[in-house]
């Protein structure tokens, strides 16, 4: 796996905005560096919101701050959250799948029927109703630190499209039940428990990768509708004057909170919404080049390939030292004595 360039290649990829947002922040401060003009010979030539420059090489917000700063210091909030709740959703459907398919069995018809009719619920709507209480600051602000909100986030967005997932770990794990190794170790007495643990579990490592995976991409992009809807990760921050009231705001400098909050900038000031939708992007991309190379990476003809390159390499590593022993030996057989 670790030999699959694209996998390489999208783990850096995660890796650098994770630990570049903690660098940014450890040297920088968790406040984006601000401008109000830009100056040349003297004079003003450009004000707010500012253009990309090779200075501010994405522009400034209509309030001065640097977008660079501001996407390196919300990565942190937009991956870890997002790799959260994938992770939680995942882990919460393994053993209720396989409860569905092994203790479940003849209830597991009308119980998929039914968890499948929530496909064609919208899932974006329905977290904006469920997590508004949550994330929208209320007139006398927030009762809540900003970490226990996106914790309270991240929980529900797991348990939204949990019994989804668990429901296709029960439909995958159930065909596996009709395999000859799974009937004949249940005729040798295996037990349930037994038949999950060595037979199922193993049979299903590498889709159950691949479908976290998934899941990562979706929530990216449910986070970004949430964005446009002015519910971002952490909580929204409101301005209540009923005179110079700002818009909503992201309090952590999230991707989603700064493409949804910058969104009405998108004819004028291009670079304010698409800097965020940028970087959501290419995080995505990078989700895919890893569950790419990861199944290319078990499947048995790549390995057989891979097993016959490093055969074809030591086959050639001896045929060339033995060329270079023959060279050695005729001339140490000219050199000796007659």
């Amino acid at each position: 796996m670790w030999k699959q360039p694209l996998f390489v290649v999208g783990f850096s990829m995660l890796a650098f905005f994770l630990f570049g947002s903690f660098a940014y922040e450890w040297l920088f401060g968790n406040v984006p560096r601000q401008v109000f003009f830009i100056k040349e010979n003297g004079r003003v030539v450009e004000g707010l919101p500012i253009s990309p420059k090779w200075t501010y090489p994405f522009g400034t917000d209509q309030y001065g701050y640097d977008m660079l700063g501001k996407i390196m210091i919300g990565a942190k909030y937009t991956i870890m959250a997002t790799l959260a709740i994938a992770a939680l959703r995942i882990l919460l459907a393994i053993p209720l799948g396989f409860l569905l398919s092994t203790y479940l069995r003849r209830h597991q018809n009308w119980i998929s029927g039914f968890i499948d009719s929530m496909h064609y619920i919208p899932l974006t709507l329905l977290a904006y109703f469920v997590l508004t209480p949550v994330l929208w600051m209320p007139e006398e602000g927030f009762s809540t630190t900003m970490w226990e909100r996106i914790f309270i986030q991240v929980v529900i967005m797991a348990l939204l499209t949990m019994p989804i997932v668990s429901v296709l770990i029960a439909n995958e794990s159930a065909l596996l039940y009709k395999k000859e190794y799974v009937l004949a170790s249940k005729t040798l007495g295996a037990g349930r428990f037994r038949i999950i643990r060595f037979h199922l579990l193993p049979q299903m490592r590498e889709k159950i990768v691949v479908l976290y995976g998934q899941q990562v991409i979706e929530t990216f992009v449910i986070l970004a509708h949430l964005g446009l809807l002015n519910l971002f990760l952490g909580g929204t921050k409101v301005s209540y004057d009923p005179m110079f009231g700002d818009p909503p705001m992201s309090i952590a400098y999230e991707w989603a909170g700064l493409f949804g909050s910058s969104f009405r900038y998108l004819l004028g000031s291009p670079w304010l919404p698409l800097t965020p939708v940028l970087f959501i992007s290419l995080s995505i991309l990078a989700v895919s080049f890893m569950m790419e190379e990861y199944v290319r990476s078990k499947n048995p003809k790549v390995k057989k390939r891979m097993q016959a390159k490093k055969k074809d390499a030591v086959v050639e590593w001896n045929r060339e030292q033995l060329r270079e022993k023959m060279v050695l030996l005729k001339a140490h057989k000219k050199n000796e004595p007659s």
